[in-house]
């Protein structure tokens, strides 16, 4: 495999990329064309370009993109797409490009990649290429959280339209319509040799630095070798209500040292009943789960000036 400087090189150099747009995502359709024409003005040759549609097409998309054996993947869409890249891509000789496309873009956030598409591929054209951690659930790859509890129900039920019409608003106003019927859980999260309990509707394990398009802390990101576990609220609705509002407006001011974050490199997470989980917005499913780190797993573009751990 080369090494970051030397795949650096290669993308400035040859400029071989594929494109992938996943057009279902908040504005992956009207910006598709847009990103191509961008790319291919800063003089990427692209081997093949991907505007998925339909269920089960990104996947598919995916496979024959890495068969093309580009220097660098560019990737547009939201969470779940990028989770998807990052999965297929981890430990391989590609680098992952972003273009944040979706709702809440967290793991495009947490690299510093801007929302605006320019400034995104100008990213991608003067960049360089790192590495980040990627989280593990059980086996599975994921780039950016794991949801426990009310969330994965969130993303079960949060209509598409919703999504392409409130942005990231559609997630809390699903959330508020299932909370009359929702209980809480009790939680044991089981790490170091300790174990600790809590009752809460909410459980987020967190690779990166941004949840619902905030930040979690000031200091949590995806180069440092921790996972980050903190429920939301605790066992009544009102208090989960009351910790999402704090979390928006306190979370760029909190650091890993505060209650109530537990970061570690590896946990084990059970609750009294079986919980859904969602890993990186898609449904996968429940507890128990072993989550851990997967260190420098991912190589993506990043800006020129960031700090490479």
């Amino acid at each position: 495999m080369r090494t970051k400087q030397e795949l650096s090189d290669a993308i400035r150099q040859r400029r071989r990329a594929v494109l992938i747009v996943n057009a279902k995502s908040r504005r992956g359709r009207q910006f598709y064309t847009d990103a191509k024409q961008r790319l291919t003005a800063a003089g990427f040759t692209l081997l093949a370009t991907y505007p998925v549609d339909e269920p089960g097409e990104l996947e598919h998309s995916l496979d024959e993109a890495v068969r093309l054996a580009p220097d660098l993947l560019v990737v547009g869409g939201g969470d779940g797409t990028i989770g998807a890249a990052a999965r297929l891509l981890a430990h391989r000789d590609i680098a992952l490009g972003l273009l944040p496309l979706g709702t809440t873009n967290n793991f495009a956030r947490t690299l510093g990649i801007p929302i605006d598409l320019d400034a995104a591929v100008g990213i991608i054209t003067g960049g360089k290429v790192i590495d980040v951690d990627l989280g593990l659930a059980g086996d599975l790859p994921f780039a950016n959280h794991v949801g426990i509890g009310l969330s994965a129900e969130v993303m079960l039920r949060t209509p598409p339209g919703l999504k392409r019409v409130a942005g990231k608003l559609a997630y809390p106003a699903t959330a508020a319509a299932l909370m009359a019927r929702h209980r809480p859980m009790r939680v044991s999260v089981r790490a170091e040799g300790r174990t600790r309990e809590l009752t809460t509707h909410q459980l987020y394990v967190a690779n990166g630095g941004h949840q619902a398009g905030r930040p979690i802390t000031a200091d949590a990101n995806a180069d440092d070798r921790l996972l980050v576990a903190y429920p939301v609220g605790g066992p009544t609705r009102r208090s989960l209500l009351g910790a999402t509002a704090r979390n928006a407006a306190t979370g760029h001011r909190r650091t890993l040292r505060h209650d109530p974050f537990l970061a570690v490199g590896e946990l084990l997470v059970e609750t009294d009943r079986p919980a859904p989980v969602e890993i990186d917005g898609e449904l996968g499913g429940q507890t128990p789960i072993r989550l851990s780190v997967d260190a420098n797993a991912l190589r993506v573009m990043a800006a020129a000036d960031v700090i490479d751990r």
